[in-house]
């Protein structure tokens, strides 16, 4: 016998073939045990459902650096347990491996149930447990730096926002940076994990922040997480994937950077990693994390916070994690209406809901309070509380107001929520824009009226690049004038403390009246129907007259206007500007329209009526003025000759139609009509002779004319169908799959419609075949 050994995921399993006859008992041995190790390792396979984690380092003496990595994971579904080591690759800039380090596992704990509401019970079904890992490597200074990498393989089938869930892996990873950017760093890393549960329709309200050992400047964002190992290669390093593993290295490293973004479902990404109204978003400056998700299940959400020191961005350290969210049973919760979210920060102006006026209502929203105590956090006074439901508070200046709510105070769960509300006066401005003036000599008036603070309410205006002045700071601006004519927009922009409104017209200055017109052809024959294009320019609504040499006139903007008899015409076009640039103004075209003659089509034919049997027809043209005919004689046939004969092949009632053309391209048609009289006739011989071949009586067929629905038909004294037809010029020729009949007599019958009595026939009779 002879021994095979597999690995199998870091396991090696000895698999014993016995390769000779009669050894049956062993056999039965070997498989009990190798079905007992497939069954313990064969676990292995499985990878841990990553939750989220996150790699870190701290800068120590001697270019020495404590690697810190945090895993979480399923507890209910992942297997196996956590890793132990955990193998950190280290890349340099290139994303040449350097080395592969093993990080020891110091502790694993699950993760407390919390919930992002104490009045809510923690709900059941959800284990997870945290691995912490730490090591210490040297590290020498070098340009570019150090990537810092640990991957595995896989999250939870049940994830709701990204593509394939349960073969899609996680990489944390961390960049070190080079001396050419800092000497000496720690990187940030979070303080605290995100609730287990969080509930479906609650505001999240997650403090995400990160510390930094060396006091740079953080700046939080919402970020993709990345894609790490999958089912091939579910953890590194792997002695022999039991699979056809592509990785570099064949599983025995973590993968070189760059790294792929997870792929998210539409309409998921990175910011908008789940479903929730309003969004979920983290504040850039606190790291604090919000918004109210509304679907239940589990998401995929990162977290990336870059460090600052001055102007210089060191690195940026990321974090992933799974929401679950979960309909949770409430007990109290206390919320009350918002304010809209500031449109910027820093400074710039705030959303218009901020004015309203100095005394606000507010709308109590809680759940399942009984009792309330407001506090609208007014510093001037101790009296700014409220036991009321939906109370108003009048505040005595402007300024942000931190207000609080608590619900069922002083009760064993009490709830309490805080909004800041901004209040300022109220600002409703209006904005009318003045009536159109004309080109010559304009000067535009323009005021802002509506309600507002005229002592520390600013404006802003801008006319458009064709006024003088362009822009103006005052309220009213008097005199503005305009270099061209047109429809120009108007904006200003009025400024209330930290309140704003954007009014938005615009001014209509009216051009020097000019005519001027086109017509859509100026040439035609007679009668000649012309449309004619008004393209003049004028202010307001004018009044058009238009007058033509013929004796017609119209008042339309763009008339149209039949010409007749020939010849030639002349078109004015007069306009009368009645407002704005009063004036009036004519076009003159002499000449503008010519009427072409038509010729005169005629024709006569002979005869007027006639049998099928002679179907031929002559036609003598009598046109007038005429170069080129054509004749379209009813049934599809046409000719361009002057005097054509044409024969038809079917009775009935055809009209002709004659057209013709003269010089000037114009046409004329005439019109008449001939009569076809069908006739019958039907003769069919009794015997012919196709077997000599003397070209003679070597086919045997009707004569028949005047018919429709023809079929003709031979039968064998036996009565088999051996020929058959719907072509009159076609007969029988004496053969019976293309073999020669014998002499014999033959029975033949015929159907067909009369088209003279218009009735339906049957004629059968016998025929002899003879050689």
């Amino acid at each position: 016998m002879f021994f095979e050994v597999f690995p199998l995921i870091g396991y090696q399993v000895k698999c014993i073939f016995v390769n000779f006859i009669g050894q049956n008992t062993v056999l039965k041995r070997v498989t009990k045990y190798l079905i007992i190790l497939l069954v313990v390792f064969g676990t292995q396979l499985k990878a841990t459902h990553i939750v989220g984690g996150e790699i870190y380092y701290d800068k120590l003496a001697g270019n020495n650096y404590k690697i810190t990595l945090k895993v979480y994971r399923d507890c209910f579904n992942g297997l196996p347990p956590l890793d132990n080591p955990a193998f950190i690759s280290i890349f340099d800039k290139n994303s040449v491996l350097l080395d592969t380090i093993r990080l020891p596992l110091l502790s694993q704990n699950n993760v407390p149930p919390s919930i992002n509401n104490p009045c809510i019970q923690t709900p059941g079904g959800v284990c997870v447990e945290e691995g912490i890992y730490e090591g210490i490597i040297n590290l020498p200074p070098r340009n570019g730096g150090y990537y810092v990498v640990y991957q595995r393989c896989c999250r939870n089938n049940s994830i709701l926002n990204i593509v394939s869930p349960g073969a899609t892996g996680a990489t944390y990873w961390e960049h070190i940076p080079g001396p050419e950017v800092v000497v000496n760093n720690s990187s940030p890393r979070f303080n605290k994990f995100p609730p287990i549960f969080i509930c479906n329709g609650i505001p999240i309200k997650f403090d995400h922040a990160a510390t930094d050992p060396d006091g740079d400047v953080l700046v939080y964002s919402l970020c993709a997480p990345y894609e790490g190992l999958d089912n091939c290669c579910p953890i590194v390093p792997t002695a022999s994937p039991m699979f056809s593993c592509t990785g570099p290295g064949f599983c025995q490293y973590n993968n070189p950077p760059p790294y792929n973004p997870i792929q998210f479902i539409s309409p998921y990404s990175g910011t908008f990693p789940m479903s929730s109204n309003p969004a979920i978003n983290v504040n850039s400056t606190t790291g604090f994390l919000n918004g109210v998700p509304d679907i239940d299940g589990q998401w995929v959400v990162g977290v990336c916070v870059q460090e600052f020191r001055g102007a210089t961005l060191i690195g940026t350290h990321y974090r992933d994690f799974q929401f679950n969210v979960v309909t949770c049973s409430i007990s109290v919760l206390a919320q009350f209406n918002e304010q809209s979210t500031p449109i910027s920060i820093g400074g710039n102006p705030f959303p218009n809901q901020y004015c309203s006026g100095m005394s606000i209502q507010f709308n109590n929203n809680s759940i399942n309070g009984n009792n309330y105590l407001w506090n609208f956090g007014d510093p001037t006074t101790l009296g700014d509380t409220s036991q009321l439901t939906n109370p108003i508070y009048t505040y005595p200046d402007t300024g942000a107001y931190l207000v609080t709510l608590i619900a069922n105070p002083g009760k064993p769960c009490a709830d309490t929520t805080t909004k800041t509300y901004y209040v300022y006066p109220p600002l409703a401005p209006t904005l009318s824009a003045p009536p159109p003036q004309c080109i010559t000599g304009n000067s535009f008036n323009f005021n802002v009226g509506g309600v507002f603070a005229p002592s520390y309410t600013t404006f802003n205006w801008n006319f458009g690049a064709s006024a003088l002045p362009v822009t103006s700071t005052l309220q009213s601006p008097n005199g503005v004038t305009y270099s061209a004519a047109g429809v120009f927009p108007l904006s200003v922009i009025v400024q209330q403390k930290m309140c704003q409104k954007t009014l938005k017209d615009t001014v209509e200055v009216y051009p020097v009246a000019v005519a001027d017109f086109v017509a859509d052809s100026v040439t035609l024959c007679n009668p000649a129907s012309v449309t004619f294009t008004n393209n003049s320019v004028s202010g307001g609504t004018p009044i058009y007259l238009w007058e033509y040499s013929d004796g017609g006139s119209s008042s339309e903007t763009s008339p149209t206007h039949v010409f007749t008899p020939a010849g030639v015409y002349d078109v004015t076009l007069t306009i009368i500007s009645v407002a704005g640039c009063i004036d009036t103004t004519k076009f003159v075209v002499p000449g503008m329209v010519t009427v072409s003659p038509l010729p005169t089509a005629d024709f006569s034919l002979t005869p007027t009526e006639t049998s099928i049997y002679e179907p031929d027809i002559n036609f003598f043209d009598a046109s007038i003025s005429s170069v080129s005919w054509n004749y379209n004689f009813g049934d599809g046939g046409s000719s361009s000759s002057q005097n054509p004969m044409y024969s038809y092949t079917k009775p009935g009632e055809y009209s002709i139609v004659q057209t013709v053309v003269n010089q000037f391209g114009c046409e004329d048609t005439a019109v008449r009509v001939v009569k076809i009289v069908p006739e019958f006739a039907f003769w069919i011989p009794n015997s012919f002779t196709p077997g000599n071949k003397d070209g003679k009586n070597d086919i045997f067929m009707p004569s028949v004319f005047g018919v429709e629905k023809y079929l003709f038909e031979i039968y064998d004294r036996w009565g088999e169908c051996i020929f058959r037809t719907r072509d009159t010029p076609t007969g029988w020729d004496g053969t019976y799959l293309n073999k020669p009949c014998q002499q014999d007599v033959y029975v033949w019958m015929i159907t067909f419609y009369n088209i003279v009595t218009k009735r339906e026939e049957v004629h059968y009779g016998h025929v002899t075949l003879l050689k």
